[in-house]
């Protein structure tokens, strides 16, 4: 009974790192090709959104228009991640590099499960 036990939560784990890795490729490739479209797919429904240090909260809708508009603006020459991690507390983090043609951003992004699906909840963009 303890080995079945085992196996169960084992497979859980690994179906739920597996979830979070789609999802961060998922991101990625929204990233790369600069969709608002695809990004907010995997947004909160009230996403913050920090641009070079200034912060807004804004609904699902006003967030695709606010990346959007920078996304027309900026570009994609590509995006990396740099570092993910988590915190005690469960929630997930990654810092990545939003290629432009002349410079980058740093991206910053916190991710939350929320009803059982992870999603950006913070997003920042530093000019780097």
């Amino acid at each position: 009974m303890i080995k079945l036990s085992f196996i169960f939560t084992s497979l859980l784990l690994v179906w739920s790192a597996q979830g979070q890795d789609q999802i961060l490729n998922d991101i990625s490739t929204a990233m790369k090709a600069g969709s608002s479209k695809e990004l907010i797919k995997f947004c909160n429904a009230n996403l913050e959104i920090k641009m070079d240090g200034k912060a807004s909260n804004y609904s699902i809708a006003q967030a695709e228009e606010v990346l959007k508009d920078f996304f027309l603006n900026n570009p994609p020459k590509g995006f990396t991640y740099i570092h993910q991690g988590a915190s005690p507390e469960g929630l997930k983090y990654t810092i990545g590099t939003y290629s432009l043609e002349e410079g980058s951003y740093r991206v910053v992004m916190v991710i939350k499960k929320i009803k059982g699906q992870f999603k950006i909840d913070t997003i920042n963009f530093s000019r780097e």
